[in-house]
């Protein structure tokens, strides 16, 4: 496939004031921006009109808190599905992807409720599978502690089979809706489930009519082992955290090769690593806007985060002036994450505040701090190199960020022939290039 046809994949990852962990006490960010509908509603449209292919919305199920959590703008914020349904209302074309846990939800719901965002939106709706990474969510749901890494996974493969199988529930033309003959459906093309497994036991048929995208379209975040192999079995999309493009085309590869033994076409998953932007008219200064968040990271509050991402570990007994401990591998966090910051803290021999200084607003994603030519470069290197079908953009604050991107970054990516101009179709699945997935009967 050449360059000509194959064209990059850009999602917006929105979080409230931006990925910057100080970024709301910017200047120019608005502070409340986590509860206001008219921030997102103009990042929605900002987004549309750049002719990105999603807006990402991450979540998680529990309020950030304590001493140092105080400082963070990390407590209060929409639930994705709700804020997602409102902008399909004054969106018509983008992307609305939103994250559901695997670990803290049950199938019917998240079945339920993607399938009803798929109509509502005419085909645009994304499920982030994920299996739920912050420890403090288990004190939500009625557990003393997380669940353990293998079994949230196992417990994820088959609560995919049980949302995919729900939403084949109905045929796509069952719903006749016949006035003349009072029928209202087709009873032959209605399939109940009647799944018996292990985590679940679900009857179905779900209470929605088959989604206009046939499924929505399905992410996952995972790169540890049983994160990649329950991705290339069945996921879509996957968003990831690569620091270097040789790092980023092993990963590929590894990924994508896996798929095989699935019977799956490569081309059937988009891979999107995470880029952390920020655009200057000249290299110094994007440099320079980006000290000036740096400058508002309190040491305390970077190592706090550090110790959220690299597995939920309470760090605040350890100097701030030394390296890392050594840490025991997560089993209530997200594996690939640690093992990506302990190899930087190493690699770049970081004291504790200065890594999580580093990772105050990318949290470990690639950087790219430059003009819009620089950007494109790296962008264009890692998409002909195969180590990316497109990028997860990050900004440090909103909306200025999101802005700079689409104002500067885009029409860059657009003049090389790397992006589009205008949107071909609209459905989700069109904007990726996936296939609109056959009905097939799961029971």
């Amino acid at each position: 496939m050449t360059t000509a046809t194959r064209q990059l994949k850009l999602g917006a990852f929105l979080m409230a004031t931006g990925h910057h962990v100080a970024a709301w006490r910017h200047r120019e960010v608005p502070a409340n921006a986590g509860l206001d509908f008219k921030h997102y509603k103009h990042l929605a449209q900002v987004a549309e009109a750049a002719k990105f292919d999603a807006l990402f919305i991450a979540d998680s199920i529990a309020a950030a808190t304590g001493d140092i959590a105080s400082h963070m703008a990390r407590s209060d914020y929409f639930e994705p599905l709700t804020l997602l349904s409102a902008l399909s209302a004054v969106t018509d074309r983008i992307g609305l992807i939103a994250t559901a846990t695997t670990t803290y939800n049950e199938p019917y719901h998240v079945a339920r409720k993607f399938a009803s965002l798929d109509h509502l939106s005419s085909g645009r709706a994304g499920w982030n599978l994920v299996t739920s990474d912050a420890a403090a969510e288990a004190l939500n749901f009625g557990r003393d502690s997380h669940v353990g890494h293998a079994e949230r996974y196992a417990r994820a493969r088959e609560f995919h089979q049980v949302v995919t199988g729900l939403w084949d529930s109905w045929e796509d033309d069952a719903f006749i809706r016949d006035k003349a003959s009072g029928q209202y459906y087709d009873p032959a093309k209605l399939h109940v489930l009647d799944h018996h497994g292990e985590h679940f036991k679900v009857r179905g048929p779900l209470n929605v009519a088959r989604a206009p995208q046939g499924r929505p379209v399905v992410v996952q975040a995972g790169s540890s082992p049983v994160g990649l192999e329950l991705a290339a079995e069945t996921a879509e999309v996957v968003f990831t955290a690569q620091t270097s493009l040789a790092a980023a085309q092993a990963f590929y590869l590894d990924l994508k090769s896996r798929m095989t033994r699935f019977g799956r076409d490569p081309d059937a998953l988009k891979i999107m690593p995470g880029a952390f932007v920020v655009v200057g008219d000249s290299t110094a200064q994007a440099v320079e806007k980006f000290e000036q968040f740096q400058d508002l990271v309190e040491p305390e509050v970077g190592v706090a985060l550090l110790g959220r991402m690299l597995g939920n570990f309470d760090l605040s007994a350890y100097p701030l002036d030394q390296p890392l401990p050594d840490l025991p591998l997560t089993d209530s966090g997200q594996q690939s994450r640690q093992q990506l910051l302990i190899q930087l803290s190493r690699d770049e021999n970081l004291s504790l505040a200065q890594l999580g200084r580093k990772i105050a607003g990318g949290r470990g994603h690639y950087s790219l701090i430059g003009t819009a030519s620089d950007i494109a470069d790296q962008m264009q290197a890692w998409f002909e190199g195969r180590g990316a079908d497109g990028f997860n953009i990050l900004v440090p604050h909103l909306p200025g960020g999101l802005e700079d991107v689409a104002h500067h970054v885009i029409p860059e990516l657009q003049r090389r022939g790397l992006f589009r101009h205008d949107y071909t179709g609209t459905t989700l699945r069109d904007h990726l290039g996936l296939a609109r997935p056959s009905f097939t009967a799961h029971r």
